[in-house]
């Protein structure tokens, strides 16, 4: 995510082009040992297009593609199987700006054959002339906390989507005008209000070329949004009751507005509640959420704090991140949810932290850095008895009869449901033991 009230920077100008869209080559798919199968997923696509076919969508900012490539089909476990250890990296806002870190993210995670999740708001696809277009609950039009985009900027966000995409990663959404608190936050609004936000939304996605004239010829993004989007987080951790209640009647499929610990999820609602986790803050004698601000907001509680400090701070992370994994790992084997923004506090520590959590969590054995979708999709492919049991472990819990033993009575392929039709409680930052809530 954008630092609010700051408009997206000039980006590099990269090319893409529509030739190709459906069939780029790449690293392979899935993890050794990880329980998936490697007949590509077919996800909400409808069927596969013809290689290289491209179909316009609307004015021809989305277009179906087929189905998304490097990705591995879900299956149940088998009985008796030690589950993968998932992890997922998700990233708020995302957008490409002057410091790259959408690029160099995505660099990464094609280096350690990892799938992350891009929650993208709407407005860093509107151009500024065009903020009017723009009408938030409870504001006026044209009204963003975090601004809206330039031309080169849109430009620049444009083909990480794509590129994104076509690596086999998740484009879903932090809506839009990113409003946060009591005067016209997103905790206030209503069911009908987040029902146009999410549409407004995906308007913002699927009209790029109508909006910002001078991109025509620019490639289209190679999905079509209306499918694609199945989950989000809201702002600040706010609004998750009522934004649920919106978004299962128009395709979504998980959320990860919540705050959980580390444990196996469930449904909630009817979507799969997929929570940002509690874990440790080495040194510290309370855990916080599993994200890079709240890890600011504990260290220095600003994001530029003293300089001297940086390089432990960023520690901190990554070792506070890699003392949750290695619980899961070698315990209860629930996934790792880790958020993340694109941004630079303190020095750019924090995004140290992450890339080198991905290099050392991705490339173990029996581990699935997936994106939320994926997560979605696997969960779906299970026994709904199988993961009941799996509930029962606590934090850290390993099974006491081994994993042969405790999954014994697994039966694959009874699934835990299909995907849900179209048609724990946050609180403030800094609580001490029991952590901090997003805040930017």
């Amino acid at each position: 995510m954008m630092a609010a009230t700051k408009r997206i920077a000039l980006g590099a100008v990269l090319t893409a082009l529509i030739a190709g869209l459906a069939g780029c080559s790449g690293p392979g798919t899935g993890a050794a040992g990880s329980g998936a199968g490697k007949k590509p997923a077919e996800g909400n696509s409808p069927a596969a297009a013809p290689k290289g076919a491209v179909t316009l969508i609307g004015d021809g900012s989305t277009a179906f593609t087929g189905v998304q490539p490097k990705l591995p089909a879900a299956e149940p476990l088998k009985p008796g199987q030690k589950p993968p250890q998932f992890v997922v990296f998700s990233w708020d806002g995302a957008g490409e700006d002057s410091q790259k870190l959408f690029s160099h993210f995505r660099a990464v995670a094609r280096k350690y054959d990892a799938r992350m999740t891009y929650f993208l708001s709407g407005v860093y696809l509107l151009p500024e002339e065009k903020k009017a277009l723009y009408d938030p609950p409870q504001h006026s039009a044209g009204r963003s906390d975090i601004g809206f985009n330039d031309t080169e900027g849109i430009r620049n966000t444009l083909t990480e989507l794509r590129a994104a995409w076509l690596d086999g990663n998740e484009i879903g959404t932090h809506f839009n005008g990113h409003f946060c608190g009591p005067d016209g936050g997103v905790g206030t609004w209503s069911v009908e209000e987040w029902r146009s936000e999410i549409n407004q939304a995906k308007s913002f996605v699927k009209s790029w070329k109508t909006n910002a004239p001078d991109l025509k010829a620019e490639a289209p993004l190679p999905f079509d949004y209306d499918r694609e989007l199945v989950g989000a987080r809201t702002p600040c951790l706010e609004g998750q009751k009522n934004m649920v209640a919106a978004a299962r009647t128009m395709g979504f499929r998980y959320d990860s507005s919540g705050i959980g610990n580390q444990v196996w999820p469930a449904k909630k609602d009817g979507l799969w509640d997929l929570p940002l986790q509690l874990v440790p803050v080495p040194g510290r004698a309370f855990e916080t959420l599993s994200m890079d601000y709240n890890f600011m907001f504990n260290q220095s509680g600003k994001t530029q704090g003293d300089p001297d400090q940086h390089a432990y701070w960023g520690n901190q992370m990554r070792d506070g991140l890699l003392q949750a994994f290695d619980r899961a790992y070698n315990g209860n084997r629930a996934p790792l949810i880790i958020g993340n923004h694109f941004e630079s506090w303190n020095g750019g520590t924090y995004m140290r932290a992450i890339e080198e959590t991905v290099k050392t969590v991705c490339t173990q054995r029996d581990v699935q850095c997936v994106s939320f979708r994926q997560l979605a999709d696997w969960l779906d492919a299970q026994d709904p008895a199988t993961l009941a049991k799996l509930g029962t472990l606590k934090v850290g819990q390993k099974p006491k009869p081994g994993w042969a033993g405790f999954l014994a009575d697994a039966v694959p392929g009874k699934s835990a449901g299909s995907p849900v039709p179209a048609g724990p409680m946050n609180q403030p930052a800094g609580t001490g033991a029991d952590g901090s809530a997003e805040r930017e």
